[in-house]
């Protein structure tokens, strides 16, 4: 952890920074399961919204 300190005798602290690292294009599986995920999502949404219509 780097702690500074200042004129008035704070003590200041900051978390250590993770490395960075760029994020890799997602392979052919990971995006069909985004796909899958994603038709799941607006089914549900779907059928919520028909519940609600119809019970109101």
């Amino acid at each position: 952890m780097y702690t500074t300190v200042n004129e008035d005798g704070v003590l200041n602290n900051y978390a250590t920074e993770p490395k960075m690292y760029y994020a890799d294009y997602p392979a052919i599986w990971q995006q069909r399961k985004y796909v899958i995920q994603g038709v799941f999502a607006s089914l549900i949404v779907t059928t919520l919204v028909l519940v609600a219509l119809s019970v109101s």
